[in-house]
């Protein structure tokens, strides 16, 4: 047996890290995760927003009324109109940890951010980072390479509005094959709209901006002839609501504090849904189950607290808070739920429509759900049979709901269709992170369709219990779901047909960006020292010229085709998806009623308008093959 030495532990083993190394060695602490730019929380637009942050906070504090954001592939440029950072702590503000204004709650009360990391962290994660202040005739600049000073000039005279110009490139030896996707960029801008009514964001030349805050965003959010009654509005000093009931299933929520879009929530939005829930019953003086009066809600609630304390670097989840540090401050959950029990109570009985509609839709939940109840139990105990040999599941060790496990936002389950693809990304997935369910054949059209359905075919609840999404995404298993087809005519319906099913049941999975579509490879080019694997056309050429004079070419037809050893490639670290994204302006109802209803003249005049034949492509194709080119 070998022996086995044990580490030394003296004086050497101690090693400070000074502020940008300990960043970039741990970047997850201030960032959260990496990733490549496909999801709305990768790391990229993280340092987009830590950037827009402190220009927020200057025009909440009343300095500057627009900003401008130009975004040229891998570079980022943010220009606010605010005060300008001192000029003689440029470069400290972006270079030294625990330097700010921030601490100074005189200065900045209730602002996003606190601990003064978040344009240190940029500046640390980028391979080129300049910061530029403009302040009263006089402006200074300084440059940075991965959090190092580079070039620094002299406080010199300016003709420039006072302000910060910040410029910055993501460092790609972090952020791997990284990309902006613009609708992700899009969404933040509208969020920072919504919560700062009259202010101008300018988004490479395009302009937004919002005259009445959360109302224009549930506008934005919803079809508004599909909601059931009109939007409710509600302000007051240092809280916003806006919320109505839809025809969707499942509850949607928008929540804010400072400024900041808490994607996970926290303490604000648990105690505005118990609020809301005891509000109705008191003013309708029945007691009405919570996921009834849920049912179908479309909300969203924005707070300014002095101090907050979120659960990450990230701000995404607020954990305690009180209004203000002053004695017997209300907490979050009381201060929200006093502002609905007047303000709410107050709106249902000067307006008695609302109030009728609301009664209406709570009554209707209470009958669909009483109908699903035998048709839920039959179908749950068939599919606790099934999970214990659930062949159509190839589990994976991790999962999201796994709160103490810092690997959980890596899990993913591959959706695939037949069991040659299956097998294929089975043998070459990572078994503690990926799991696998495979479909047979060609899933039910669920358009139309009620939620019974879902317990009524087999293959629905499974992939719903496999998922753990029966009561919501509270407890979901897998951070990404990814769509596996091949990319021919019967893997593309088989993907809408998912699509239609997540939307038509789920619409939450694909408004939290958790659905993505596989791009896999649909050629191999290659000579005996290299080869290459082409998702596109522009791809394929590029590669031929590059191997040239004759390649071996081959056109993938399905995934099954793909062996084992080369899918490693494409699902690892290199993996290409496409994030499923609801546009700003999409109703569900109007999608599916397109893609998916019967037949109608808008969906065949958009089929012969765009069917066309690539004869030319078809031509070089063939010429390629028969080696004649």
């Amino acid at each position: 047996m070998a022996e086995i030495k044990e580490a030394t532990y003296n004086e050497d083993s101690i090693r400070s890290l000074d502020w940008k190394e300990h960043i970039r060695l741990r970047p997850g602490m201030y960032i959260g995760k990496l990733g490549d730019g496909s999801a709305a929380d990768d790391g990229i637009y993280v340092l987009l927003k830590e950037v827009m942050d402190n220009c927020i906070d200057e025009y909440a504090m009343g300095y500057g009324k627009s900003i401008e954001i130009k975004l040229d592939e891998g570079r980022v440029e943010v220009r606010d109109y605010g005060r300008g950072i001192p000029l003689g702590k440029v470069v400290d503000v972006v270079s030294k940890i625990n330097t700010g204004a921030k601490y100074d709650s005189k200065a900045f009360q209730k602002a996003v951010g606190l601990n003064g990391v978040g344009t240190k962290a940029v500046n640390a994660l980028s391979s080129y980072f300049k910061v530029h202040a403009f302040r009263e005739g006089k402006s200074k600049w300084a440059e940075f390479n991965k959090g190092e000073l580079t070039n620094e000039s002299e406080i010199i005279d300016s003709e420039q509005k006072n302000g910060t110009l910040v410029l910055f490139e993501p460092d790609p030896t972090v952020f791997k094959n990284y990309h902006y996707i613009p609708q992700f960029v899009e969404a933040m801008i509208w969020n920072y709209c919504y919560l700062n009514a009259g202010m101008t964001i300018v988004f490479n030349k395009q302009k937004y901006i919002s005259q009445n805050g959360l109302l224009d965003l549930l506008r934005r959010k919803t079809d508004e002839d599909s909601l059931r009654y009109p939007i409710i509005h509600l302000k007051g000093e240092d809280i916003e609501v806006a919320l109505s009931h839809g025809n969707q299933y499942g509850e949607e929520y928008y929540s804010f504090v400072n400024g900041q879009n808490t994607t996970q929530g926290g303490t604000h939005l648990s105690g505005f849904k118990e609020a809301l829930v005891r509000t109705i019953r008191e003013h309708f003086n029945k007691d009405y189950s919570p996921e009834d009066i849920r049912q179908s809600v479309i909300a969203a609630i924005s707070i300014r607290v002095q101090e907050p304390v979120f659960e990450s670097q990230t701000k995404t989840k607020l954990g305690s808070a009180t209004i203000s540090p002053e004695p017997n401050s209300p907490t979050v959950r009381t201060f929200i739920s006093d502002f609905l029990k007047e303000k709410l109570d107050n709106y249902l009985h000067m307006n008695v429509a609302v109030k009728e509609a609301i009664k209406k839709r709570i009554e209707q939940s209470e009958r669909e759900r009483k109908e699903l109840a035998g048709v839920r139990k039959l179908a749950n105990e068939r599919a606790k049979k099934a999970n214990l040999h659930n062949k159509k599941l190839r589990d994976c060790r991790f999962h999201l709901d796994d709160e103490k496990n810092e690997k959980r936002f890596d899990t993913v389950m591959f959706i695939t269709e037949g069991d040659s693809a299956s097998g294929s990304i089975t043998k070459a997935r990572n078994p503690e992170l990926q799991a696998v369910f495979s479909l047979r054949g060609k899933p039910l059209n669920s358009f139309g369709l009620t939620k019974k359905i879902v317990y009524e075919n087999e293959e629905f609840n499974l992939l719903q219990h496999a998922l753990n999404i029966e009561n919501g995404l509270d407890d979901l298993r897998y951070n990404k779901i990814i769509v596996a087809t091949d990319a021919d005519v019967d893997g593309m319906h088989i993907r809408l047909l998912l699509l239609t099913f997540f939307l038509q049941f789920f619409p939450d999975l694909v408004r939290e960006g958790h659905l993505y579509i596989l791009e896999t490879p649909l050629f191999r080019v290659r000579n005996k020292k290299e080869t290459i694997y082409c998702y596109s056309d522009e791809e394929r050429i590029n590669a031929i010229n590059k191997l040239s004079p004759k390649p071996e070419i081959t056109r993938f037809k399905g995934l099954g085709e793909i062996s084992p050893d080369e899918f490693e490639n494409f699902i690892g670290e290199d993996i290409r998806l496409e994030p499923v994204i609801l546009e700003k302006e999409s109703s569900i109802s109007k999608i599916l009623s397109y893609y998916m209803g019967k037949n109608t003249p808008e969906r065949q005049k958009f089929i012969i308008d765009n069917l066309r034949v690539e004869k030319d492509e078809i031509d070089e194709v063939l010429a390629e093959i028969l080696d004649i080119k």
